[in-house]
């Protein structure tokens, strides 16, 4: 009996952004279709128009169908490609490159429909394609990106962002929040849930060999107390009580130092406490190669580790590493 590829659910972001771009390139490489059933879901008229601007061939082997088909498996063949074809009027008329509330409207319907589907088994897990949060506001799409409308879309009691790349992992223990409401978040419980998570990605992609290293909140990790209380009062009693179940963690590190390469060697992952301090570090040593991956859910997504790029939208400029990167790691986890 014949073993098909696993089928992925793609979406393709904001229609304004490179998603769409990144798609033609994944559906234009045919030799991706032994390793992944890529099932796209966006609109063909908007493909066939950035396929134009780019001046990208129509991929010839795309199966273009109605996004009510995919539970009746209406193809015409189980390993090339499928396009669940939503409607979506603004198609022809959209501006590359613009913040607008109809982008942030399908992006978000790609999203919740892709989920669902996964959710559903009708694909094996998804990749989603960057999406722009102010259109989501805009269009009044109530989370503040992918990871909150995820959790809620499965009904996740704990999630977290987590990146992946060969030689570095990091995940975060708060995600989109301004600064300042950082130390009120952050709790022991809501680190303990995140170096858990953390602890059972590293045994999937076989990182376990290491303690996980905890970063500090505040300067110097604090400095006993003369720079804040964060580490004594939450971070250090989440480390002990992660030791105490059977995870290797060590901390409060030090930012500043905590990624020079020697170090580096000595943990398997890192968990931050913050967005820019998890992913500064992160971006600037894997940007090409890291995809971010929901930790948590009860389906598998992952993603680019990179935003929509407004400045190179339809332009046939964008690099599809990270999003291939990306497929990839959605493949091994569904397999």
């Amino acid at each position: 009996m014949r073993i098909y590829p696993p089928r992925i659910g793609i979406t393709l972001g904001d229609p304004a952004g490179i998603g769409p771009e990144l798609a033609l390139r994944l559906l234009n490489d045919s030799s991706w279709y032994t390793r992944v059933c890529p099932v796209i879901y966006g609109n063909a008229d908007l493909l066939q128009r950035v396929a134009q601007t780019i001046r990208v061939p129509w991929p010839s082997a795309l199966q273009v169908v109605p996004p009510d088909q995919i539970a009746g498996k209406a193809f015409v063949s189980d390993d090339l490609p499928v396009l669940l074809d939503f409607p979506f009027p603004e198609a022809a008329t959209l501006t590359p490159g613009r913040i607008q509330a109809a982008c942030g409207r399908m992006a978000a319907t790609w999203i919740e429909c892709a989920a669902r589907d996964a959710m559903a088994k009708h694909v094996a897990g998804m990749v989603t394609g960057p999406i722009n949060k102010q259109a989501l506001h805009l269009a009044g799409v109530p989370y503040a990106g992918h990871t909150e409308m995820l959790a809620a879309l499965t009904g996740a009691p704990r999630t977290a962002m987590f990146f992946w790349s060969p030689d570095l992992l990091v995940s975060l223990a708060t995600i989109h929040l301004p600064m300042a409401d950082v130390p009120k978040v952050l709790t022991q419980e809501r680190l303990l849930d995140t170096i858990r998570l953390t602890a059972d990605a590293c045994s999937r992609f076989g990182r376990n060999q290491l303690p996980i290293g905890v970063l500090a909140l505040n300067p110097h990790a604090g400095e006993h107390g003369l720079f804040g209380f964060e580490e004594a009062n939450i971070i250090l009693p989440a480390i002990t009580a992660a030791n105490a179940e059977g995870i290797p963690t060590v901390g409060p590190l030090v930012p500043d130092t905590a990624f020079v390469t020697e170090r580096r060697a000595a943990h398997s992952a890192y968990v931050a406490m913050y967005h820019d301090q998890g992913l500064i570090p992160f971006k600037m040593l894997a940007f090409t190669e890291g995809v971010n991956i929901t930790l948590g859910l009860p389906i598998i997504r992952t993603s680019p580790d990179h935003g929509t790029a407004f400045d190179i939208a339809w332009k046939g400029e964008a690099d599809p590493a990270s999003f291939f990167a990306a497929i990839h790691c959605a493949t091994q986890l569904a397999r």
